[in-house]
């Protein structure tokens, strides 16, 4: 196996035109587990870590430009004000060794449905930056992923950052797992709420993340105060929104039990903070 550790940004997009099959590599707190579990045997690792750019973040005419290098602990702990529902989500993936390695960057690669990270980008709007030798592009998350690990890519672009505009409003992010901590999600629920604006995104019941249409746009027709039974109402748009399977961490019909309470809970949490 190849191992490839260019020093600039420029360098990495050479080598990854020179080396199409490379698999990109930061924190490798998931190429690592597949190659340890002999899932994946790459030709060669394009490690990105000496690429100081991608380590770096920025705020620009209200969007985050946060780098693909940028860690979950960093999310925490330097965007958690501007960007609370990311944050949460961060917190809860893994362990804080994980935290410390894994990367936003990364979570968007992998393009599992069951990512932290990708249902509060979806809610709220975030886009994904691209690069290759050719040039970049910028295109909403929600176009960049395609299916369950599975993203529109080249083979000879490298994901440079993610765009994420700055909270409006109360965000919230719930998960459940078969246990409190350090665990892949059984479903997520991701809420973002700006003016005039209602996102959300279920996580890890579906082929890729799903946003939940017509939730929001329940949700957008509600007033200062919660009506009664609102809350139930928005549950059961979110469950049925779902595409859930029954697989080894639960069924079909949990997934969408589970999803109508998340749902039900971050939208009360959520109008109480913005009355507040």
């Amino acid at each position: 196996m190849e191992f490839l550790q260019p020093p600039t940004w420029r360098e990495a997009l050479e080598a990854r035109a020179a080396h199409p099959d490379a698999v990109p590599i930061w924190g490798g707190t998931d190429v690592m587990v597949e190659m340890n579990f002999a899932r994946r045997r790459p030709e060669a690792l394009l490690d990105l870590t000496r690429v100081d750019e991608l380590s770096r973040w920025s705020a620009e005419d209200g969007w985050f430009r946060i780098g693909a290098g940028v860690s979950y602990t960093r999310v925490i702990a330097e965007l958690g004000a501007a960007l609370p529902g990311l944050a949460m989500a961060s917190r809860t993936v893994g362990s804080p060794q994980i935290r410390n390695r894994g990367t936003i960057g990364g979570n968007l690669a992998s393009s599992s449905p069951a990512g932290d990270a990708l249902p509060p980008l979806f809610a709220s709007g975030a886009e994904v930056e691209l690069w290759s030798v050719r040039g970049s592009r910028r295109l909403p998350v929600e176009s960049f992923v395609v299916g369950p690990k599975r993203n529109v890519l080249g083979s000879d672009e490298l994901i440079a950052a993610v765009w994420v505009p700055r909270a409006g409003g109360p965000q919230q992010f719930a998960k459940v797992g078969t246990r409190n901590a350090m665990v892949i999600a059984v479903c997520s629920f991701a809420l973002d709420v700006a003016p005039g604006r209602v996102g959300t995104c279920i996580g890890s019941a579906g082929p890729t993340p799903i946003r939940a249409r017509e939730a929001e746009a329940f949700a957008e027709t509600l007033g200062e105060e919660l009506p009664d039974g609102a809350a139930e109402h928005f549950g059961e748009l979110v469950a049925a929104a779902a595409s859930p399977i029954d697989d080894v961490r639960g069924t079909a019909a949990y997934r969408r039990h589970a999803l109508g309470v998340l749902a039900k809970r971050t939208l009360t949490w959520a109008w109480k903070e913005r009355v507040a």
